[in-house]
């Protein structure tokens, strides 16, 4: 049988060389599977027996697919022992070889709350206080060290660490990194750093068995090889130090996930690694049409860290990509949904044929709520729904329970939250006091002696002072809207403390949730003055509001087709018939903590490549000259990336809003921040630009064209009333029907 026979010239040159090592560049949509499958089931028809080959994949799901491919593909079951994951396979040969590297052949693997519940332990057991010694930081920085295969000698030998660590306020992290390693060799237990680490150091120091297992594998595949950090590249070449039988497949443009560790100079410098390496270049995209890939390639030369290649398509011509200049956040998204209905009726798509990517969680909140609010069905994929994230269902969880003390699912959710010292023991005697006398637990620790509540004098202050500060809140609200009393929430609370002091990603995207969650309070506030809901403006509004929504969200059917909201991140390796690329502006994409690093600025870039390479028919580009960003209003121009995509690729843009327009909004954020932020990364939350009416009530009558800072250009369908109570209903292009209040509207006539 000539397995060969399927595959275009590349892919086969690429599969048929085996006599020494390979670098296989696999462009976008180029076929990247079909080679690593076809190359496995050809060493397999040349007598190569399949326990002899090592595969190694960055998920479970891949090496699945793969290896039922290569069972088609021979013509029998096959089994593929060694292939999977790093981890998977890893831990395999640890077992083996336990004893070599002092465990037991059944030891534990800790996940990641194994962990932190570990770092807690030690944390208190030393008496490090962890106000400063966060566990998920301590965590990060142990992590890191471990896949940089640094032991904890070396760690606290190295002057650089440990000059770093105090400025980080932890300046005795190298002695809990040494604890920790040694708590989890007694309890016979390794975490997922460790199952590359200790095989690293398994083979490090001991030759024979190194040597054993490089002369097992006969040959040795790697899968995504741009996406292996350093301990990864080290192993592999333990592995493959002798024979040099290796073949690794990946491309350099869709390296992205460096804030994990993975290390692009392993695929660029690979055939320094060995010698003699062939180099196969998959150039030919199966997935995308012509302007589609020539626009993704005109993106990316401009990167100077690059293998070159020339990546073409031989499918239709297609559209140019689509760029979509909007007023506001909102805006974007209500025409996000208006494409994605005018497409399914022009060209008989369902919902499932469209994807719209962002840089950042966050910017999923107004996509959901548009989505909700049009009956556009949608699922978050590899991720949640925003109001479902864990820092928004805190904060939510305190504005029930000043809207309603006696909600006990919000009590139970933060009385110890941020960290007060009240406990799970506590917790339960409350309710069961609560129980016991049928009422709520807040009147429980409003009276704690009458109810019989048996706690120390210690416990009983801490919840007395829980009880005030939620006092507290209850008695500001009756003078606040929804934004203002949310902020001294999140304030007073201490909640936003608690998120800036998370050193890591999973803190950064928690403080983008929060600013974002801090703007949709304001722009409720907004929203509702200019549409004269001054009565409907309090926090329980704001609670109706997101109830409504989320239960909308509860009752999608899961089988049905529905669009996909995904990070860019997440999409890679899957594709779409329809994409949209949303908030491409500068302080998003490229991301604000990129733009002073010339190497994280070309990962940037390799970023939107990849988003723009997701798709295969259409790839509209938006962007929105103001939005809520950080807890306030933000003007952001056009991303720096859509000028280096070649014009004869790209058709809309920029001309769609006038000055006037931009020049009203700027002067609208000014007012709101006299003294700007200095970094993006503090919170600083402003008063409701809305709270003082719109002095210039503008003159408008029917058929006349209008501008909306927020919902961009309508037509003015009737006016009613006078002076300050005067509304104008207006229809707006992308946003629909809306009747503002013109003293607060930012409203401006546009001219023809």
């Amino acid at each position: 049988m000539d397995l060969t026979r399927e595959l275009n010239e590349s892919q086969r040159l690429a599969v048929e060389y085996c006599d020494g090592p390979s670098l296989v560049i696999a462009g976008a949509g180029s076929g990247k599977t079909r080679v690593l499958t076809y190359k496995i089931a050809y060493l397999i028809s040349k007598g190569l027996h399949p326990n002899d080959i090592l595969a190694l994949t960055f998920t479970n799901k891949a090496a699945r697919e793969m290896c039922q491919r290569v069972g088609r593909l021979v013509g029998t079951d096959v089994t593929l022992r060694w292939m999977g994951t790093f981890h998977s396979v890893f831990a395999k040969i640890l077992r083996i070889e336990s004893k070599a590297i002092g465990y037991e052949q059944n030891f534990s693997i800790y996940d990641e709350n194994d962990t932190k519940s570990l770092i807690k332990r030690i944390l208190k057991e030393l008496g490090y206080d962890e106000t400063c010694y966060k566990p998920n930081n301590v965590a990060s920085r142990i992590s890191e060290a471990k896949n940089r295969l640094v032991t904890p000698q070396e760690y606290a030998d190295s002057p650089y660490v440990r000059s770093r660590d105090e400025g980080m306020k932890m300046p005795e992290l190298y002695r809990i990194y040494k604890v920790y390693c040694e708590r989890c060799r007694q309890a016979n237990a390794m975490d997922f750093d460790d199952l590359l680490f200790n095989t690293y150091f398994l083979f490090k120091n001991n030759e024979d068995i190194r040597r054993l297992w490089a002369e097992k594998f006969h040959y040795v595949l790697v899968d995504e090889y741009q996406d292996t950090n350093y301990a990864q590249h080290k192993i592999v070449m333990q592995f493959t130090a002798e024979r040099q039988k290796v073949c690794v497949v990946g491309d350099d443009a869709q390296s992205i996930y460096s804030f994990r560790g993975a290390n692009i100079d392993n695929i660029l410098s690979f055939s320094k690694s060995y010698q003699g390496v062939r180099t196969f270049k998959l150039e030919r995209n199966y997935r995308s049409t012509k302007r589609i890939v020539a626009a993704a390639n005109s993106l990316i030369k401009h990167n100077e860290q690059q293998i070159e290649k020339n990546i073409y398509s031989e499918n239709q011509e297609g559209e140019c990509l689509i760029r979509k200049d909007t007023h506001s956040d909102r805006e974007e998204a209500l025409m996000v949904c208006k494409d994605i209905r005018r497409i399914i009726r022009e060209e008989g798509m369902a919902y499932s044929d469209f994807a719209v990517l962002y840089r950042t969680n966050a910017q999923s909140r107004i996509f959901e709520e548009s989505m909700r609010r049009e009956g556009i069905p949608y699922r978050i994929y590899g991720g949640v729904s925003f109001y479902s994230r864990k820092e928004i269902k805190d904060i939510i969880a305190y504005f029930r329970l000043v809207s309603n003390p006696d909600d006990d699912e919000a009590l139970r959710r933060i009385i110890n939250y941020p960290a007060r010292g009240i406990g799970e023991a506590t917790k339960i005697k409350i309710q069961e006091c609560s129980t016991r006398y049928q009422t709520s637990m807040w009147s429980v620790i409003g009276d704690p002696h009458s109810y019989g509540l048996d706690v120390n004098n210690g416990t009983l202050n801490k919840l007395n002072e829980f009880r005030l500060l939620i006092l507290s809140f209850i008695e500001a609200e009756k003078g606040m809207n929804a934004y203002e009393i949310g902020v001294k929430i999140i304030e007073d609370s201490k909640i936003k403390n608690e998120l800036y002091s998370i050193d890591s990603v999973e803190g950064d995207s928690a403080r983008e949730n929060l600013n974002e969650f801090i703007g949709s309070l304001n722009d409720f506030v907004d929203t509702r003055q200019e549409e004269d809901m001054e009565d409907s403006l309090s926090l329980n509004d704001f609670l109706q509001e997101v109830s409504l929504i989320t239960d909308m969200d509860s009752k999608d059917k899961a089988d049905m087709p529905r669009v996909c909201l995904m990070t860019v991140h997440s999409a890679k390796g899957l594709e779409f018939p329809t994409v949209f690329i949303v908030g491409m502006e500068e302080n998003i994409f490229p991301s604000p903590k990129c733009v002073f690093s010339h190497k994280a600025l070309e990962e940037e870039r390799r970023l939107f490549y990849v988003a723009i390479t997701r798709a295969e028919k259409h790839c509209i580009i938006t962007t929105a000259h103001s939005r809520w960003q950080y807890g306030k209003m933000e003007i952001n121009s056009p991303s720096r990336f859509l000028r280096d995509i070649d014009p004869r690729f790209i058709s809309g843009g920029n001309e769609r809003l006038r000055p006037t327009i931009i020049d009203s909004i700027r002067s609208r954020v000014s007012a709101q921040h006299s003294t700007p932020s200095v970094s993006r990364n503090v919170f600083t939350p402003v008063r409701n630009a809305n709270t003082n009416a719109n002095a210039d009530i503008p003159e408008l009558h029917e058929g006349m064209t209008v501008e909306h800072s927020r919902f961009g250009i309508g037509k003015v369908l009737h006016v009613d009333g006078t002076g300050e109570n005067t509304k104008a209903t207006v229809e707006f292009e992308n946003v629909g029907i809306k009747q503002l209040l013109l003293r607060f509207a930012r409203i401006k006539v546009r001219e023809v």
